[in-house]
């Protein structure tokens, strides 16, 4: 029991640390489309980071270096998405298409140029579960999760970034700076999709790989929307998705799903996404302003 739990965690800690930044972005009024290739190049640098220092230093210190690295990488790649939605007013759904292109040819690029392969090599050890059984993205997870919850909620910053995506202009007529306000968001969502993406290349993988991130920055949006913008929904809809996820890893391994293809497995996580969003289609819970422009001086 707790072997099935530890792993439905280990799949769930990345997509609940990149659905709360993404989370934290879409309240202050900016939807960050491009979190697939955010966790992409968080994983990639994480990756490659670790694999150099693996042996020369603390294990523990490896880890700390490799995810810090991972997403200060993706928090200034999500800088470009920043600039084009929120200082050139650009359509944002496009700006993150933009950037997930952008992240699957560099990752390879990188890759290419120090291994001469797409993707590094395949790490000695990577993290190792606590005494508990847990990976520590797990607990990272949870932490990062009841800050979030803490600060939205509880805090004037909190209460002055929900209300840039809510009602800008009113926002701006009380002398706050939405822009900045809107920086925040979009590069705490780049800090924290990095640091998921290296989360999951270090717990869930021996090496990074071409297409890494598979989706699970798509699933971490629709968590969001699944969790109707709250940080507790968005805790239920990562353990759900990341339920299904466990199911097309350990479908392999039981008889009793021996007759079944595979593929129909990994088809879960993204059909249960689908079945999810389709869902809440009836009734809107985003923030009235996510995903618009913000003009100053037009009410």
């Amino acid at each position: 029991m707790i072997d099935a739990f530890s792993l439905v965690m280990m799949l769930v800690a990345p997509i609940l640390i990149a659905a709360t930044g993404e989370l934290i972005c879409e309240h202050s009024g900016v939807a960050n489309v491009g979190l697939e290739g955010i966790f992409l190049i968080g994983s990639c640098i994480s990756a490659i980071v670790f694999q150099k220092l693996e042996g020369s230093m603390s294990h523990v210190l490896v880890i700390v270096i490799a995810l810090v690295s991972g997403s200060l990488a993706a928090m200034m790649f999500s800088l470009i998405h920043a600039v084009a939605s929120i200082s050139l007013k650009s359509d944002q759904t496009i700006s993150g298409i933009g950037l997930n292109l952008l992240a699957d040819g560099l990752t390879m690029f990188i890759c290419q140029r120090i291994y001469n392969q797409d993707g590094t090599l395949e790490f000695k050890y990577g993290m190792v579960k606590t005494t508990l059984g847990f990976y520590p993205t797990f607990y990272i997870s949870i932490l990062i999760l009841a800050i979030s919850w803490f600060m939205l909620y509880k805090t004037p910053f909190g209460m002055r970034l929900r209300a840039c995506g809510e009602n800008p202009s009113s926002a701006s007529s009380c002398g706050i700076n939405v822009k900045k306000i809107r920086y925040f968001g979009v590069l705490v969502s780049g800090l924290l999709g990095g640091l998921a993406g290296g989360c999951a290349v270090l717990s869930q993988t021996i090496k990074f790989s071409g297409g890494f991130a598979n989706g699970r920055g798509f699933i971490a949006i629709a968590a969001v929307a699944f969790g109707r913008w709250t940080p507790i929904g968005v805790l239920g809809a990562s353990l759900l998705f990341g339920a299904s996820l466990a199911l097309a890893t350990v479908s392999s391994f039981l008889p009793i799903f021996g007759s079944i293809p595979s593929q129909v497995f990994h088809m879960v996580p993204y059909f249960v996404t689908l079945v999810a969003l389709i869902a809440l289609s009836k009734k809107d819970y985003t923030p009235k302003a996510c995903g618009v422009p913000f003009e100053e001086g037009l009410s």
